[in-house]
């Protein structure tokens, strides 16, 4: 069963926005590049395409063309005609699986991204969308934006880790559901990139 997400009404002068990745929060965006993951010793060049690659651990070729695009949204366009393969259990894990994407994100690109994340404050984080809703949150008139806002929902939670030194910032265990796979294995602990610096070139 879908379950039901509440939808909010943000007024979007008092929020911070993420849209286009070259903005200055677009950072927090799934299709932003420079934010690398190693899963499994498996390199992964954006959280989207670590999303979509976890949409079908039944089918590793596919994982594996996703997880080889250099381009987030060419790896979200080619698992587009494999839909009917995304696991049975999609629309009930597909939360925590964005929420340890997430993670995933932070944990190994700590330095860059802990900054962007607490330099939103306290504001509201909101992701614009023209058509997603339940991610996102769509325009309504010039001043206002009105959706589920999951992303954003999930990327506040992470900034009040980060805030309350909640955060496990040593490893990062993989999710307990059944079938996360990468590529046939399990998806095992990630841990920091012992190379992780705060590199102004990772925004490009």
């Amino acid at each position: 069963m879908k379950r039901k997400v509440g939808i909010r009404t943000y007024i979007r002068d008092e929020c911070i926005v993420f849209h286009k990745t070259k903005e200055s929060y677009g950072g927090l965006s799934n299709m932003s590049a420079g934010f690398p993951i190693n899963i499994n010793g498996t390199h992964i060049s954006t959280s989207e395409a670590l999303y979509q690659a976890c949409r079908f651990p039944h089918n590793a070729s596919l994982q594996e063309l996703i997880i080889s695009q250099t381009s987030p949204m060419t790896a979200k366009m080619r698992s587009k005609p494999y839909r009917h393969e995304t696991r049975a259990d999609w629309l009930r894990v597909r939360v925590r699986i964005m929420r340890w994407c997430l993670q995933a994100k932070l944990i190994q690109n700590y330095s860059v991204f802990s900054e962007l994340l607490l330099g939103t404050g306290e504001k509201p984080i909101v992701e614009y969308s023209s058509k997603d809703n339940f991610w996102g949150a769509t325009p309504q008139g010039d001043f206002t934006l009105v959706g589920a806002n999951v992303l954003g929902r999930l990327l506040m939670d992470i900034r009040q880790q980060l805030q309350q030194d909640l955060f496990p910032n040593d490893c990062l265990p993989p999710l307990d559901i059944e079938d996360f796979l990468l590529l046939t294995t399990p998806i095992r602990e990630i841990y920091p990139r012992p190379y992780d610096t705060n590199h102004s070139d990772l925004f490009i």
